[in-house]
């Protein structure tokens, strides 16, 4: 499978408790902090459910 990077951009201070804790699932605590995961439809859905706190880049 290919990989992603995720970034998280912005904070989740003022988000849901429900995106907080789907930001901690994809291992994201601090802006700026970035993460390699294996694109996995898990993995793309909890993406799609904060996608305006994280910036996604596909590596090969």
């Amino acid at each position: 499978m290919a990989k992603i990077r995720i970034t998280q951009s912005r904070s989740v201070i003022k988000s849901s408790d429900r995106q907080k804790k789907t930001m901690q699932a994809l291992g994201l605590r601090n802006r700026h902090q970035v993460v390699e995961l294996e694109e996995t439809p898990a993995v793309q859905g909890m993406i799609e459910k904060v996608r305006h706190l994280v910036h996604i880049e596909k590596k090969n």
